[in-house]
């Protein structure tokens, strides 16, 4: 006997010697399995539509998915082996880059084998635990992501609430997390909220969206409101406190015409620069799960009726697409990752389109980043200010902040001009 909501109880499931394409559109048929000699093993249904469409749907998803292992699994290996890129936020990148990489394994080989045979073939505890993954994974992005966004936010508008050191652990806890807040988002279709079950052509799965139950559309409903709206709400108000701060140390640049505090600007130009880079990531994995998101709603709103399979998986394929963009943003924007790929990457460096002039100065700002002091002119941090304890040496050498886009460079940029610019008011929103 199947527990409420599962996949039985949403599927009628058909034999091999029916017609699954005409008698069993989308389950919804109750046409008995056909009575022979010996019973025949159960498949799930089919949709009918053209095979070509099956197989064109499977190799864009194996071309996502060799491009998303590939590339994140990049990600993961340069930030590891470049000493000039372990900073603790950069933690929040490789997080990412292993919360896509995840995704890419788990979602594109299975939906490419069941393109392949017009249907899901790998059972219901396949379609939950592969439904399951695609949910976590994908709610990790999307923390991620916003992570990565108050961190940014953070470097940039109040680098002085963050003396008392955003080190390792405390990123490290962020990470940790993300992943229970996403787990915790990811398990309630186990326990009979909504339920995990084949969508679209039928050759992949995910939550129950299309049931119009009161359980399917309060757990849909809740999470696109705590894992899209609201996150989405909290990186645009990072990105326009970003903006907004941008623009005034530049007017009081301008005011001071003073040599250090344009020095300091530039620090802070850079961190705006990572911010956009950061930024870049974020939209695109927002443009990619717009459609599929748009579908979920529509459903949830009773619209059920009007969306086709193509419209239910088209969607879903583009959204699992969003796990690419993070390896190609960085290796277009990042002048530090590039770099490092040349160096620890040799063979792409061609395609990267890196000058030798590009891996000298990689390797200059690594030597540069051990030989560099941690000490800070006197006059730099205000009174009553200790230095941060967790600090590393490079994130204290002008060659590193300008160069990777750590937090040192905004500190700078305010310590130089605190005793000539009010400060504002810092005495809330600490990290």
């Amino acid at each position: 006997m199947s527990r409420p909501g599962s996949i039985r109880s949403s599927l009628s499931l058909c034999s091999l010697g029916d017609n699954c394409s005409d008698h069993h559109q989308l389950g919804t048929s109750g046409h008995a399995p056909t009575v022979g000699s010996a019973l025949q093993p159960l498949l799930f249904p089919t949709v009918d539509v053209p095979d070509h469409a099956h197989y064109i749907i499977g190799s864009v998803i194996l071309l996502v998915g060799v491009t998303g292992i590939l590339g994140n699994a990049l990600v993961i290996y340069v930030f590891c082996r470049s000493r000039t890129l372990q900073s603790p936020s950069n933690l929040l990148v490789v997080n990412l880059a292993a919360a896509d990489f995840l995704m890419s394994l788990t979602q594109s080989p299975v939906f490419f084998v069941a393109s392949l045979h017009r249907r899901w073939v790998f059972g219901e505890h396949a379609c939950e635990l592969y439904a399951f993954c695609g949910a976590l994974f994908g709610i990790t992005s999307m923390m991620t992501l916003t992570a990565i966004a108050v961190d940014r936010c953070l470097a940039i508008t109040r680098p002085l609430a963050l003396l008392g050191g955003l080190g390792g652990r405390r990123v490290a806890a962020v990470v940790v997390g993300v992943w229970l807040y996403s787990l915790a988002w990811s398990l309630p279709p186990f326990f009979g909220w909504s339920a995990y079950v084949p969508e679209g052509l039928q050759t992949s799965c995910s939550w129950d969206y299309m049931s119009f139950t009161t359980a399917v559309r309060t757990y849909t409903i809740l999470l696109f409101t705590f894992v899209f709206f609201i996150p989405l709400a909290v990186i645009a108000g990072c990105y326009f406190a970003i903006f907004r701060a941008v623009r005034q140390a530049g007017r009081e640049v301008e005011r001071l015409s003073c040599g250090e505090a344009n020095k300091a600007y530039e620090r802070l130009r850079t961190e705006w620069r990572m911010a956009k880079v950061a930024l870049g990531v974020i939209v695109l994995f927002i443009v990619s799960w717009s459609p599929y998101s748009a579908v979920a709603l529509t459903a949830t709103a009773g619209y059920a009726h009007l969306l086709t399979p193509y419209m239910n998986s088209v969607p879903a394929v583009i959204a699992k697409a969003s796990a690419i963009h993070n390896p190609i943003i960085y290796a277009i924007k990042h002048p530090k990752y590039r770099a490092a790929i040349g160096r620890y990457v040799p063979v792409l460096g061609p395609m990267l389109r890196l000058q030798e002039k590009d891996l000298r100065s990689s390797l200059s700002s690594s030597v540069a980043s051990s030989r560099c002091t941690t000490s800070v002119p006197l006059g730099a941090v205000p009174r009553g200010t200790s230095r941060p304890s967790s600090a590393s040496d490079s994130e204290s050498c002008w060659t590193e902040s300008e160069a990777d886009g750590s937090i040192s460079g905004s500190n700078l940029f305010n310590q130089l001009v605190s005793t000539e610019v009010p400060e504002p008011d810092r005495s809330t929103g600490a990290l």
